[in-house]
This record gives C-alpha cells, structure tokens and sequence, in this order.
C-alpha cells in the first residue's frame, strides 16, 4: 500500500534544545549568573531542588552529543545562547570566553554536516539586568540590542538562521505574573503590559542586529507559543469561533509584530494600563521577518456559544494528557495553530520550532527506553501537521523538542522531554526507541 504521509521535498526535520537546559558549567570561563541560577535555589521554587548548575554538561560533551545526532541523521539542530555567558552582567564588558565557546560549539556543529537555528534568548536573563528592572525597565532594551549584535556579528558568518526570542507569553506572565518561572514575582497589569512592550522592542532590535550583520541569506523570526483553539466541530461556526479566540489571544504579540502598532481593541482592553510607547519603537518592533516559529503542544477546545459567541470548553477530568499537567494531548492542535497563524496574520512561511512531550518515569529497559507513548503522540501530531499542509499551510518545517533528557524548568530532572534518555549521574546517553523512529522519519521524509 503506498504511504501517502510524505512531507515536501526539502522539507526541515530537526530537533532542538536550550542552553541553561543542557549546558551546565553554570559558572564556569566567566559566566554570569542567570535568573534561573537563582530562581533554582529559592527552597520549594523547583523540584528536588534541582540547579542548572550541571544539566547535561553539554559545555564539555558537545562534540560527542554532535556526533550522536548525526548517527540519527540530524542535519538541523535549533539551539539558544546564554546571554549570561556572553555579557555576564547583560550589559558592559563582554566575556570573550563565551563567544570562543559559541564559535567552537557552531564549527563542531557544521563538521558534523548539521545546521544551525540560532534562538538569542531562550529564558536566561542575566540576573544583574532584573536586580536593576528586569523585563520592567527599559534596561533590558539597552542590554539587549548589544548583545544581539555582538552574536550576529560573531557567527554571522556561519549561522545563517536566527530566532529572536523564545516564548514571550512565558518568560513574562509565567515569569512576572505570578507564574512558576523565574523570576517568581506578582506584578501589575500595566507593568506586565510593559514588560510585553519591552520585549517586542528587543524583538525588534534582534532583526536589526540579523539585517545591519547577519551577512548573505541571513534570515530571522520569533519563536512564539500562541493560544491555538481547536473548534469542537469542524463547522464554520465553531472554526470562526476558534479563529477569534486566536486573534485575541495573539493581540499583544503578533498584531503589533506583524501590523506595526496596537490595535485598537488591545488599547481599549488595555485602557489606562496601556504600555508606554516610545518613538521609533514600531519601527523596530514592525520590521519584517522571513519566518514565523510556532512551539505548539497542546491547545482548548472552542465552539460557537449562544449568538456565536465563543465558548471555551474545560477538559474532563479523564482527558488524556502527558506526565505535565498542562500538556493535554490534542494532535489537532497542530493543524488549527499553523493554519491560524497563516490565515489572520498572513505568515507564509512557518516552522514548528518545538513540538513534543514529557513523561516522569522512562526506565531502560535492556539498554533502551521503550517510550511507546512519545513515538505515539508524536506520530500522531505530524498527521495532523501533513494535512495542514495539504490544505496550503504554508509549513517548511518541525523541529522536535527536546534532542535530550534536560532541566526542565521547576520540574528539575524529574520530567523528561528527550528523545535521548540522560542519565544525570553518569551524563550516559541512551537513544530512546522514538529516537530511532524520528531516525527514520527524517530519513524517509515521511510517517513510518
């Protein structure tokens, strides 16, 4: 029987990662101290009381952890830098030791036939940066377009795709509103409507630093983790429902990215707790990108309510859902989240820059890891990501989170997202069954 799951000719399969997730060597050649460094030894903030202090020790093992992607048959591998380990205190003198560290890391790559996507900011904000404002001040802004600049500039020469900043809506409200990330604290609405204008400014400065430095067929775009609404029924009625949740939810972020301001129903959301806008911010924020970077895990279930007013329905108690509270398992949400993002805001060319799941408990069993339930759940989602692009979404590529077993956040150790099984104790790395499935996914350009 012919497979007709195959994916387009040229098609981008990749995994990805984050550098204070694997990295280590939390202070080691110079790095600074991160929000996250401190955050995980706040008692009760993170499991086990669990550092970023070791992670994989991706600093040290990178050459081999290189060359076990390329037995995979990895040729895109999406990564972060730490800010901290470049300008340790985000701003001021930048710490030579970590750039050599990035141009070493980048060059080890390319040996190993792998190309890099380049994220500037995955989470790590240098701790001296929120001990005087944080994502509040303008601060960040100052910091942040010298850094991103010195990266391009750096590796430019090398890594020809680059992604701004990773998940807004969680290094903000999950970090300032009361959230579990760090820094862990409770702010108000207008300061948290600051701290979203502050970071689509550096967004901004990012695709600067990319077009002033990025060299020849450089191009850039922002990883963003939208609210994507499933309709209940594949009707118009519950599609336009769906759909306008989606724009909604997307107007602090997307709209002023893609249409160069607020719009006029975000500013009466808003009111008087509306951000202060300064000149020149929208020409920064509005520059145009090449590609729009989706993290789609999951997603609420929508459907036109009484005179089609959208109904968000909760999930029943026996959903099921990963070993991540959060993570219920909705394969259409693939489909709805990049045909969304195509249809309101015109994206014509999107990357699923994340995708994947977590589960506690993965034990080897001689010699692997049977984890039946990733290769399900993963499978399952690409089936919903082919037909997206049958219907024209206009999707070039899925990158799988994560290559390997890494921090996880205030979960420490305990879930593992990896397609690699680490052990912490050891830093051995076993390839999980579904690593070998992914192997052959990627081999064969199709579902297998």
């Amino acid at each position: 029987m012919k497979n007709d799951l195959r994916f387009p000719k040229n098609f981008v399969w990749g995994v990805a990662t984050a550098a204070p997730q694997i990295e280590g060597a939390a202070f080691e050649d110079g790095k600074g101290e991160s929000i996250w460094d401190r955050y995980s030894r706040v008692p009760g903030k993170v499991l086990n009381g669990d550092t970023l202090d070791v992670a994989c020790d991706h600093y040290h093992l990178y050459k081999h952890d290189f060359a076990l992607m390329r037995k995979l048959g990895v040729k895109h591998y999406r990564l972060s830098i730490a800010w901290p380990r470049v300008y340790p205190n985000g701003d001021g003198a930048v710490n030579p030791k970590g750039l050599e560290f990035y141009s070493r890391l980048i060059d080890a790559m390319l040996k190993e036939g792998i190309t890099p996507w380049v994220t500037l900011f995955h989470w790590d904000l240098p701790q001296s940066l929120e001990d005087r404002g944080g994502w509040r001040s303008r601060v960040v802004c100052d910091a942040f377009g010298p850094y991103a600049e010195a990266v391009v500039k750096a590796l430019g020469d090398r890594v020809k795709n680059w992604i701004t900043l990773n998940e807004v809506f969680c290094f903000t409200s999950l970090g300032y509103d009361g959230g579990d990330k760090a820094p862990g604290t409770k702010e108000t609405t207008k300061v948290m409507n600051q701290i979203y204008h502050h970071a689509i400014v550096c967004h901004g400065l990012a695709v600067r630093a990319v077009r002033q430095h990025g060299g020849k067929g450089a191009r850039v775009g922002i990883t963003d983790n939208p609210l994507c609404p499933i309709p209940v029924t594949e009707t118009p009625a519950d599609i336009a429902a769906a759909r306008k949740v989606y724009a909604g939810a997307s107007l602090r972020l997307l709209d002023p990215i893609h249409r160069g301001s607020y719009s006029p129903a975000y500013l009466k959301q808003a009111g008087a707790d509306r951000p202060e806008v300064r000149k020149g911010d929208f020409d920064l924020i509005s520059l145009p990108t090449d590609f729009l970077g989706l993290n789609i895990y999951t997603g609420p279930f929508v459907r036109a309510g009484k005179g089609g007013k959208p109904e968000t329905l909760p999930y029943p108690p026996d959903f099921p859902r990963t070993s991540c509270p959060w993570l219920y398992i909705t394969p259409q949400v693939l489909y709805w989240g990049t045909r969304f993002a195509h249809e309101v805001y015109g994206a014509k060319h999107i990357y699923i820059t994340e995708n994947g799941c977590g589960y506690d408990d993965e034990p080897l069993v001689d010699g692997e890891v049977h984890d039946l339930h990733r290769r399900d759940l993963v499978r399952n989602y690409l089936g919903e990501l082919h037909r997206a692009i049958g219907d024209g979404v206009p999707v070039r590529g899925y990158f799988l989170w994560s290559f390997m077993d890494n921090y996880e956040w205030q979960d420490g150790y305990t879930r593992r997202f990896g397609i690699i099984h680490v052990d912490f104790k050891t830093q051995k790395r076993t390839p999980k069954l579904s690593a070998k499935w992914y192997a052959q996914v990627m081999k064969e350009n199709r579902l297998v």
